[in-house]
């Protein structure tokens, strides 16, 4: 068993003995700010819109090989795929809400035809391209999903699927765990209490300017094809922390 897992193992039985004596609950519950049918028409209305065809269209990425001919650049706004975040408050184990949007990702094509994907993000009571990025990992992940939720955490770039209490590794990036891992909800927060308990809003970490704390703007954003394992900074408020070992390998974007 390699170091990480070991790490990891002992993060869940740490996290959970602690969750266990402060009593907090762990009975799954749905995300927060699941997207409304009013949501998807406004998304497929911004996303498909003349401003982000014109931004697809001038989009190159460093090193994309484009393709023999010019192509018209396009969003597909019928494919939206919600991308959720973990909350503070369940890192911190005082609230049951394991994740809020962060996203809607919408698969995409540039100018040079190379892949790209789209995010919306909901700014007050409208919503808004906030990025073009390359690849469409959000459409892969969710396939892999099979109708539970994405979930993405942030800090180290690892995905998965949430189906009621069962929270199923897609891909496991630094933390160690191998896609189709199975944890419970509860586990996971036990997980993620272990990681990002001492960073959160308030913190000393917070305090001392280290980063931000947990739950910054900047995203570790995906890096690689779901059946690889990407290999990315650990992101807290938009400091970068290289995890033991680690290389940066960041997915193109443009903002």
């Amino acid at each position: 068993m390699s170091v990480l897992k070991k790490a990891m193992g002992a993060a869940v039985l740490a996290g959970a003995a602690m969750l266990a004596t402060t009593g907090a609950a762990g009975a799954a519950t749905g995300p927060a700010g699941t997207p409304t049918a009013a949501d998807t028409a406004a998304i497929g209305q911004v996303t498909g819109g003349r401003a982000t065809l014109d931004r697809l269209a001038a989009t190159k990425f460093p090193g994309a090989h484009a393709a023999a001919a010019a192509q018209t650049a396009n969003a597909d706004p019928r494919t939206q795929v919600a991308v959720y975040e973990p909350t503070a408050g369940f890192v911190a184990g005082t609230s049951d809400v394991p994740a809020a949007l962060a996203y809607v990702a919408v698969p995409a094509r540039t100018g040079d035809g190379t892949t790209a994907t789209v995010w919306a993000e909901r700014q007050g009571a409208a919503w808004t391209v906030v990025n073009v990025a390359s690849g469409d990992y959000e459409r892969k992940y969710a396939e892999a999903a099979a109708g539970g939720y994405l979930l993405h955490e942030p800090q180290v770039n690892a995905w998965y699927a949430v189906h009621g209490d069962d929270v199923t590794v897609l891909d496991g990036s630094v933390t160690g765990l191998a896609a189709g891992t199975k944890l419970s909800v509860r586990d996971y927060r036990a997980a993620l209490h272990q990681r990002y308990a001492d960073k959160l809003p308030g913190s000393a970490y917070d305090r001392d300017g280290a980063g931000g704390g947990y739950g910054g703007r900047e995203r570790a954003v995906p890096a690689a094809d779901p059946g690889d394992v990407p290999v990315v900074p650990f992101v807290l408020g938009g400091a970068l922390v290289l995890m033991a070992g680690a290389v940066v390998a960041p997915r193109l974007r443009r903002r």
